[in-house]
């Protein structure tokens, strides 16, 4: 089980419970207005990078070398869409773990990553071979 499904919410509920007994109605009002703006932030950075990602073709990353150096281990999906920007494309089958994600650059090099729990596990780097990249070159 997740830690922080639980540690989050009775983290929160603590700071009200606490708000309230210390300050009563102005505390409870701080807390909650605090929480408030907390989501609000997170609603925004989630919409922003939704909407940079709708703008570019599924799969598609600008080099798939520079994310492969720039993947780290735990880092979650949002985090990766906002690194490539763009939405990746999709090779596990509907709500199947683990996850499996690729993106793919002009020069045929792709990444594919694998997501354990929305957060990424492992990844690999796939390039072309020598000669299918000197056949493609004009």
């Amino acid at each position: 089980m997740n830690f922080q499904r639980i540690a989050i919410p009775l983290l929160i509920i603590g700071l009200l419970v606490f708000a309230w007994y210390e300050y009563s109605w102005p505390g409870l009002a701080a807390v909650g207005g605090g929480l408030v703006m907390w989501l609000l932030l997170h609603w925004t950075r989630l919409i922003t990078v939704m909407k940079r990602a709708a703008d570019r073709p599924i799969g598609w990353v600008a080099s798939a070398v520079m994310l492969n150096a720039k993947l780290k281990p735990g880092v979650n999906l949002l985090h990766v869409t906002a690194m490539t920007r763009s939405l990746g494309e999709r090779l596990s089958a509907e709500g199947e773990e683990p996850e499996r994600y690729r993106w793919t650059d002009n020069g045929g090099s792709s990444v594919t990553v694998t997501f354990q729990g929305g957060r990424v596990k492992a990844w690999d780097l796939q390039r072309p071979l020598a000669q299918d990249r000197a056949l493609s070159e004009p």
